[in-house]
Formats: C-alpha cells, sequence, structure tokens
C-alpha cells in the first residue's frame, strides 16, 4: 500500500491544503505464492535487459529455505515444469511436476523406424518399434525401444540414453519415488480414457500414462495395445539379460516393478536432472 501525503498550493501558494493521493488496496483474495512468482518474473525480466556476463543471479525458491546461485551469466533460459515444453527431434514435448521429480508428459518418440521383426543395433542412429509397423502408432503412443537402445549401449544407471540433453532415464529407485508420491494408484498416472473398470485412467498426477502395449522378446510379434504399458528404467536384474520396469494394466489400478527381457520393445519416459 502507498499512502502518501503531498501539499498543494492555491493562489501562489499563499494557501496551501493537505490532500491524500488514492491508496492502491492490497486484494485480500491475491495468493502470496503468485506474488512471489510475480516479482520473480519481474526481476528475472530486468535482469535480462542488463550486460549479464560475469553477473551472478540468486534465486529464492518460494516457501523454501533453497537458495540457487548462478554466476558467470551470458544468458538466461528459464525452465519452469509444467509450463515449459521441450523440443527434441523435432517434437514439442510438454512437462508435469510429481511431487519433486519433472518428468516429460509424453511418452518419448525419437529415432528411425524399423520392424518389429528385426533387433535395434548400434549404428549411431536412434531406432524405434512402431505398433504394427505403424509410425502413426508412434506419433500416438511413442516409440517402443529394446533396453540395449533404450540406453544408447552403456550400462550406467540415471544415464541419458536416448532422452534429450538434461534428461535421463529414471533408476527403480526414482520410479519407486514416482509411485509413493502416488499412492501406489496406477489410475493416477494413466490418461482419462486408459483402461476401465477398477483399472479406469484418472490422471490425478498428470503423467498421462498410454497403454501403448509392447514388442515381445523372442518373437517381434506386438502385442498389449490398449491393456498394458511398460517404461524402462537404467536398473539392471541380478540376471543379465533383464532389466526393471514400471508396469500397469487396463483392468485394475497397480503399480508393478517388475524385471523384463531387455529385448523388449518397451516405452520410454524421462526424468529431468
Amino acid at each position: 500500500r502507498f499512502d502518501s501525503l503531498q501539499y498543494r498550493c492555491r493562489g501562489g501558494c499563499d494557501e496551501c491544503s493537505v490532500f491524500e493521493e488514492p491508496r492502491i488496496i492490497k486484494n485480500d483474495f491475491m495468493d502470496i505464492k503468485m506474488k512471489k512468482i510475480f516479482y520473480l518474473v519481474i526481476a528475472l525480466f530486468m535482469i535480462s535487459t542488463l550486460s549479464a556476463q560475469n553477473k551472478k543471479l540468486t534465486l529464492y525458491y518460494p516457501d523454501s529455505t533453497t537458495v540457487v546461485n548462478i554466476v558467470g551469466l551470458d544468458s538466461m533460459t528459464i525452465f519452469i515444469c509444467g509450463a515449459s515444453k521441450v523440443g527434441y527431434g523435432g517434437k514439442d514435448y510438454n512437462t508435469v511436476l510429481i511431487g519433486s521429480q519433472c518428468w516429460l508428459k509424453e511418452n518419448l518418440d525419437i529415432g528411425t523406424m524399423v520392424l518389429g521383426s528385426s533387433t535395434q543395433t548400434n549404428t549411431g542412429t536412434i531406432e524405434k518399434y512402431c505398433y504394427s509397423n505403424n509410425p502413426a502408432n508412434c506419433t500416438t503412443y511413442g516409440g517402443l525401444y529394446q533396453w540395449n537402445e533404450a540406453m544408447q549401449y552403456v550400462t550406467t544407471e540415471g544415464t541419458q540414453g536416448i532422452c534429450p540433453t538434461g534428461w535421463h532415464i529414471p533408476t527403480l529407485a526414482e520410479f519407486q519415488t514416482l509411485s509413493s508420491t502416488v499412492g501406489g494408484d496406477g489410475n493416477a498416472l494413466k490418461a482419462i480414457g486408459q483402461g476401465s473398470g477398477g483399472g479406469a485412467g484418472t490422471n490425478t498426477s498428470g503423467f498421462s500414462a498410454l497403454l501403448a502395449g509392447q514388442r515381445a522378446a523372442y518373437n517381434g510379434v506386438f502385442m498389449y495395445l490398449g491393456a498394458g504399458m511398460d517404461f524402462w528404467s537404467t536398473t539392471e536384474y541380478s540376471i543379465p539379460e533383464r532389466a526393471y520396469t514400471l508396469f500397469t494394466i487396463h483392468s485394475n489400478g497397480n503399480i508393478t516393478l517388475s524385471y523384463q527381457h531387455k529385448d523388449s520393445g518397451f516405452s520410454v519416459r524421462c526424468l529431468k536432472d
């Protein structure tokens, strides 16, 4: 609120009177967090108009003791999970914040399609399966990838793999965190319209998972579109040819963290570093 008393003079200041300028009254309904965000945006805008080189920016997170110091600024990019999109391979991906984790909101769709009857190989070009060998299914459901292809032929947990720069394929522990955040409710992860009965998606998390099916490990057959989905993790099982996945199906709301054969073709969701 701005309260300002000034003097107004009449007749060459022979007579003066005191008047009060109009007040800007605080709106009781204004959300405090929104005001903080507003002030932050204004501050960042002002900073962006100045020469940022060799300057230091300190960000104080609203209602938190977390402080981030950024030094040596030459340029600035503001990323807000849940509002910002990520451009990758000619496609824009939405983002969603679930607990403390920032996820891509769509299944990854990157690479050149190969037939389900073939094995994805380390050619230097990302390869993907599209359900029923139909490219339109990649557009809708994302690509299906064998574990080694998704990992780009390394075995490091939490590796970037085929994800965009600054993102990675989640570990088993990170999937456990996701499951815990949504209370073990697989329906909270599924998009509206995915599943039925006790397995109908509510998408209360915003994760928007699709029942994208899979490509079978042993014969290359596509199956379970609309019935189930697996997401690869970077965590290997004790049997070398298997790795952990997050799995849910159409008929119930369970989240299953299990291990599958690495030659299977499954979906990939990326998690921000």
